[in-house]
């Protein structure tokens, strides 16, 4: 039951995928491990410059053979006026106060055409380094990039968050696709459903996806052992694309205090939030999102609101203040287990072999 159309197209040895998440989780070390250890590691390069990407792709080669991937936000136009940004710094000004930081550090806010362009040129450094894999969220490309991508012979993942953008995925001619159920930690990669409409559980998503997508379905979405990955293959997954499991491995390049918060939560913790980057993500409620929260409406889009508050998360993460950071988590905290990669994909893989023999 692992080794099916998805091990076989991604050339891996267990239907797992370690989530691409962004922000520098994703350290080569864990994208390596993971992949000598029979999954597929996954850049998450949202957040990276073409030049960085270019880096950690070649040091991964030298620590791995086996295939890997790469993730990239899809840019998507936005509008913000400057009174919106004022009010939101002036919102966020007695939390700068309290980690001591200046009132006015010239927050750069991008603009639409620079998103673009990065795009542009990190998909230009992926096919030049010959990633095999490339995944997508916050959006699908455009035909004309698809197309070129499979020129090059790269597998695309799209990521979905209901029926209607799976079956958008799989008419566009990718290869697969990830169901994020509302489970899942860090951001919603829905792109044609508003917040609410994509809040669907994993359980329920995945057989529906299922039902009506010929490519292969890779859920995601509290998954956390042998149990979760068992129950996704029988409700129609392929496979498996687990994030705060990966995140709390010791290989990760969370920060320990990220790690040790997720460690020690419970499930009735974990909260959605757009406070910090503008689009609406799952992690642990913190004063942060506890003060923000009557102000989420009046909140500037992502990824307006995200670089407001870099500077917040950064200072927060320096001081070892969990107040402040966005610490993101999927609804299964009580699960994660700080181990090497090498020993949770061993303990994992051994507990769904168990499950299988039934």
């Amino acid at each position: 039951m692992l080794k099916n159309k998805l091990t076989e197209l991604l050339k891996i040895e267990f239907p797992i995928i370690q989530a691409p998440m962004a922000g520098g989780i994703t350290t080569s070390r864990l994208v390596a491990e993971v992949a000598n250890a029979g999954g597929l590691g996954m850049i998450g390069a949202g957040y990276m410059t073409p030049s960085q990407i270019r880096d950690q792709i070649r040091e991964i080669k030298r620590l791995t053979s086996n295939p890997f991937g790469i993730n990239l936000f899809i840019p998507n136009k936005f509008t913000c006026s400057e009174k919106e940004v004022k009010s939101a710094a002036a919102l966020l000004q007695p939390i700068r106060e309290q980690l001591n930081l200046p009132p006015d550090d010239g927050v750069d806010i991008p603009t639409s055409n620079h998103l673009f362009e990065t795009f542009t040129e990190q998909i230009k450094v992926i096919i030049e380094e010959k990633v095999p894999v490339c995944s997508f969220t916050f959006g699908v490309p455009s035909l004309e990039l698809i197309n070129e991508l499979k020129h090059h012979t790269i597998l695309l993942i799209g990521t979905a968050t209901t029926v209607k953008e799976a079956i958008e995925i799989e008419k566009l001619g990718m290869d697969m696709v990830v169901v994020q159920g509302s489970e899942a930690g860090g951001h919603r990669g829905n792109f044609s459903s508003n917040n609410q409409e994509s809040l669907i559980g994993l359980m329920s998503l995945i057989p529906q996806v299922a039902d009506h997508v010929s490519i292969p379905v890779i859920a995601a979405g509290g998954i956390m052992d042998g149990r979760g990955i068992m129950a996704s293959l029988c409700l129609g997954a392929k496979g498996v694309q687990m994030g705060t499991a990966f995140l709390t491995c010791i290989e990760s390049g969370a920060p320990n205090i990220h790690k040790d918060a997720i460690l020690q939560s419970h499930e009735d913790q974990i909260v959605l939030t757009r406070s910090f980057s503008g689009k609406e993500a799952r992690g642990i409620k913190n004063k942060f999102i506890s003060e923000m929260q009557k102000h989420e409406e009046s909140l500037p889009d992502f990824p307006v609101q995200n670089s407001l508050t870099q500077h917040i998360r950064k200072a927060s993460v320096s001081q070892n203040n969990p107040d402040y950071m966005s610490l993101w988590s999927g609804q299964s905290p009580r699960l994660a287990r700080n181990l090497t990669v090498e020993a949770f994909m061993k303990s994992v893989i051994a507990e769904a072999k168990e499950i299988g023999k039934f």
